[in-house]
């Protein structure tokens, strides 16, 4: 069956996607042909034949290198004499970083202050003397005023993450990649989705040689603006957004990718940010692999699909692992809160001897643990507040809790839904 899809089937249909074939032999010894890997642990779980391709193993530890090198690469003589420059959370820039050392351009690049200090070490390493960091703005959207605004100034060329054909079609090659590696057409595909790239490029790729593959665009639950604009039928910014899945968090997504998405995304799916947080921990810790929250959100969402993909071959693109260490505790925080197993409550203790030893003996479960205890004693009023956090070791736990709580007479107010005055105090 796979033959049809050989080499020479793709030059067969080269009308369709010219750009991504020739995109692919530009970069062949430029990136990494990434491995596509059965994994064994999903595979069981979900009944089905799971592959990741992983595009964390690239060259700068995601995909992007791909789309930046494909651009910059094409540039004129005059363009290049110019410079170049980028708006980038981080992985994108590093792909602009290494292609200008590569080719010897003078590159600048522009980056949200909120940017992982990781990544901006290894924009650095990447770059070397040919690059010029530049931090301004909270979000990519911020940061792309900026870098917009000093191209007009300095008649630069500006590398778009992602609404660019050629970033597009460098993409792209993923998907081309990934039919010439499997033995089997894929039956579905998911991948991450921020401004639409990745999902453009790979989309126009598979869907013009093997129609039949479902394709599932995946974005964060607080950053879903690909998939509301195709909702809405027309490109929709989102008022705000949660910059958590820094490597997906776009507030707009792009004209053209918008136009291609609609065209060639089967579905879009959203999956809360604490759900991507303990796949992030489960990979790590059951599989030794370490991912961006971008990188983990393809694998997130297979359990929102998993009667869908039973006895199905499913590919998943990995897309990143510029992970910073100093992440770890939000990450397992989210996590913990995700799947029921922390809880925050604002508790008014009896000011009076023994009152923290009788909540601890007839309140506190076997298995349960106070993680964080702040207590704020009040000499003028006979209930002192104090702000306790407590670990579960399974979530069915929570509701033995509360009923010991109120059986014993504490007065509480509990903080996990409240969301404004939960990031106000913990």
């Amino acid at each position: 069956m796979f033959e049809q899809y050989s080499s020479k089937y793709i030059n067969y249909k080269s009308d369709k996607i010219s750009d991504i074939v020739l995109a692919q032999e530009k970069l062949n010894g430029v990136v990494n042909t990434t491995p596509l890997l059965r994994n064994q642990l999903l595979s069981k779980r979900y009944s089905a034949n799971i592959f990741l391709k992983r595009e964390d193993l690239q060259i700068v530890r995601s995909y992007k290198i791909r789309g930046a090198y494909n651009k910059i690469s094409s540039l004129s003589k005059a363009e290049i004499s110019r410079g170049v420059v980028c708006a980038s959370a981080g992985n994108h820039a590093q792909g602009v970083a290494y292609s200008c050392s590569l080719l010897k351009i003078t590159g600048k690049i522009f980056m949200p202050v909120t940017t992982p200090q990781q990544k901006i070490n290894q924009v650095k390493l990447f770059g070397g003397d040919f690059i010029e960091i530049e931090l301004l703005g909270d979000t990519y959207d911020d940061t792309s005023s900026f870098a917009m605004e000093y191209c007009k100034e300095n008649n630069a060329s500006f590398i778009h993450p992602f609404d660019d054909e050629k970033v597009i079609s460098g993409q792209g090659t993923i998907g081309l990649e990934i039919l010439q590696q499997m033995s089997e057409i894929p039956d579905y595909v998911f991948l991450p989705t921020g401004g639409g790239g990745l999902a453009s490029g790979v989309g126009s790729a598979i869907k013009n040689l093997a129609p039949e593959v479902k394709i599932i665009g995946v974005e964060p639950e607080g950053a879903a603006a690909m998939g509301l604009s195709i909702k809405n039928d027309a490109v929709t910014e989102l008022d705000e957004i949660d910059k958590f899945v820094d490597g997906a968090a776009v507030q707009k997504p792009g004209e053209k990718t918008f136009e291609m998405c609609r065209q060639y995304i089967d579905d879009f799916i959203t999956v809360p940010e604490g759900k991507i947080c303990t796949t992030i921990l489960e990979l790590y810790n059951l599989d030794a692999l370490v991912v961006e929250p971008a990188g983990a959100l393809s694998i997130t969402a297979l359990d929102f699909y998993k009667e869908e993909i039973k006895n199905k071959n499913v590919v998943c693109i990995v897309s990143g692992s510029n992970n910073d260490i100093t992440r770890t505790e939000e990450i397992k925080e989210r996590s913990l809160l995700y799947e029921g197993l922390k809880h925050y409550f604002i508790i008014r203790f009896p000011q009076r001897a023994g009152a923290l030893k009788q909540f601890v003996n007839d309140v506190l479960g076997t298995d349960d643990n106070i993680t964080l205890f702040e207590y704020s004693k009040k000499h003028n009023r006979e209930k002192g507040p104090a702000l306790v956090g407590i670990e579960l070791k399974q979530s069915s736990d929570f509701l033995p809790l509360v009923d010991r709580m109120k059986k014993s007479g504490f007065k509480y107010e509990y903080l996990n839904n409240k969301p404004d005055l939960f990031q106000y105090l913990v």
